[in-house]
């Protein structure tokens, strides 16, 4: 006998793990198959030196009580589970530029906000309670955003545009770059950005802004526990290379070792160009090919993870968020070789046992794709590892030297700290994560065309969906909002709304 599941969910990122365990609490019988060694896409995480090293989640917003994501994990029953720490209050991301020695925070808590950026721009209080009140508003106006709500996008604040609103709240050319400081989070072209990306964005860690305690995978263990736990079944070293259609209807995957998975629904939650080769173009209409094809990807980045000494480096409980100047943080994605790295975010690990020490320091920052092309056509990953070469390996050192050198001017003597170093490049993400160019958010979004890039989970096919953050946002609360969505047209949406204001009524009394 064959065996048949309700639902198959390739790849096992935040979005599939999401969608997989909403459906298998509704008694489905679910399976997910992921290609590498580790689960959970950007939530991996990697050990060296006995210490865990973040590849994508750096931090979270929204987790305090109440609020959104707090409230989504807690329907997936791993919130009280989780290990946080919270990030400093008055300043979770500090904005720094070149020429100027002052740290500029982002603190968490509106009023809170306002009140320590005030002191650094006492006339423009009104204004940042302006954009603190445009913000909340843009993020109410999106469907889920609040849990339960809105049922469709309001068009009109889609086309608002980033650097017009900014422009439009204050004149003052630095509050406009602090404001922006951490557009690195959707690797932003500030000047097309729609507004309601870095809306969506800097709400969740203004809320609230936490650290995940031994790194974010620890999101995709709980999620994989509590799929099992609901009788799902997950596999790893199991990459889908063909898909078997019947009178246009999917009705099985096989995986590169020959077996085969029979299912009567399928989730994608793989690059949207990977599901498109596997679906087969023919299949698909034209003008969606066209559309998807023409995506521009997000930029890539080089990461550089330090170990540290013992007792040689304060630990600090915020981002420092770096550029060259205040003009690069409208485009800081656009930047020169010869100067890199113009920008940089960087972040700590406190030391277990002396935690006012760090024990690891990483630093990122933007690398096109085009760097590392020469190496395009080789893979190294756990499951499949291949050497790049030494030419390759020169590469990666010289741009190391690069980032610690700049680092040096923000912490003197670093180098001399320094225990390890470890990196990662575009070819690392994209082998790893599986996405296009090693892009870190998916897709360029334009407040021109906004609508260019948004994907309704349903395709033309009766029974495929898509999840993940290359359909529409990206980020932790991205993209388990798109799993939501992507279950309400597998089940209904009054039944997941149903489900979630069980949840929080529950959660009230």
């Amino acid at each position: 006998m064959k065996k048949e599941y309700d639902i198959l969910v390739i790849g096992s990122g935040l979005g599939g793990l999401v969608s997989a365990l909403i459906l298998a609490k509704e008694g489905l019988k679910v399976c997910v198959l992921e290609k590498n060694n580790q689960y959970g896409g950007n939530l991996q995480t990697f050990s060296r030196d006995k210490l865990i090293f973040d590849t994508g989640v750096h931090y979270l917003g929204g987790l305090s009580q109440g609020q959104n994501l707090n409230q989504y994990f807690s329907y997936l029953e791993i919130m009280d589970e989780l290990e946080l720490q919270k990030m400093d209050e008055d300043g979770y991301d500090k904005i720094t530029f070149e020429d100027d020695p002052v740290e500029y925070p982002h603190a968490q808590g509106y009023k809170n906000f306002v009140k320590q950026l005030s002191e650094f721009f006492p006339h423009e209080k009104e204004n940042l309670e302006s954009y603190c009140e445009e913000i909340q508003y843009v993020c109410s106006q999106f469907p889920r955003y609040n849990v339960i709500g809105k049922e469709n996008y309001n068009e009109e604040i889609l086309h608002l545009n980033t650097k017009r609103f900014i422009e439009s709240i204050t004149s003052d050319k630095k509050l406009q770059s602090v404001l922006l400081g951490s557009n690195f989070l959707y690797a932003g072209d500030s000047e097309n950005v729609p507004f309601y990306v870095h809306a969506l964005t800097v709400n969740s860690y203004i809320q609230s802004a936490y650290k995940c305690v031994k790194g974010g995978s620890q999101i995709s263990k709980l999620l994989i526990r509590k799929l099992r736990q609901y009788g799902a079944d997950v596999h790893k070293h199991a990459e889908v290379s063909e898909m078997v259609f019947t009178n246009d209807v999917l009705t099985s995957v096989k995986t590169k070792s020959g077996k085969e998975y029979y299912a009567k629904k399928f989730i994608s939650n793989i690059e949207i160009r990977s599901i498109i080769q596997l679906i087969g173009e023919e299949r698909l209409k034209k003008s969606f090919l066209n559309r998807v094809l023409s995506w521009e990807p997000v930029p890539s980045c080089f990461s550089v993870y330090l170990v540290l000494k013992p007792h040689t480096i304060p630990n600090f409980n915020y981002n420092i968020f770096h550029y060259s100047s205040e003009e690069s943080v409208w485009n800081a994605y656009r930047y020169d070789k010869k100067k890199w790295p113009e920008t940089y975010m960087l972040s700590s690990t406190p030391s277990k046992h002396y935690p006012e020490f760090a024990e690891s320091l990483t630093a990122i920052s933007y690398m096109d794709f085009d760097e590392v092309k020469a190496w395009e056509n080789t893979i190294n990953t756990v499951a499949n590892q291949h050497e790049r070469g030494k030419q390759y390996e020169q590469f990666k050192q010289e741009k190391t030297e690069r980032m610690i050198d700049a680092l040096e001017k923000k912490i003197p003597d670093l180098r001399s700290s320094i225990k390890a170093v470890y990196t990662s490049s575009p070819l690392s993400y994209r082998d790893y994560i599986g996405s296009f160019k090693g892009n870190m958010y998916g897709y360029v979004k334009s407040s021109e065309n906004p609508l260019k890039t948004m994907v309704s989970p349903r395709t033309k096919i009766d029974n495929i969906f898509l999840t993940g953050q290359s359909v529409n946002m990206h980020g932790i609360l991205g993209v388990t909002i798109g799993a939501f969505n992507t279950c309400a047209e597998i089940l209904g949406k009054d039944l997941i709304d149903e489900r979630l204001t069980q949840m929080i009524k529950q959660s009230e009394k």
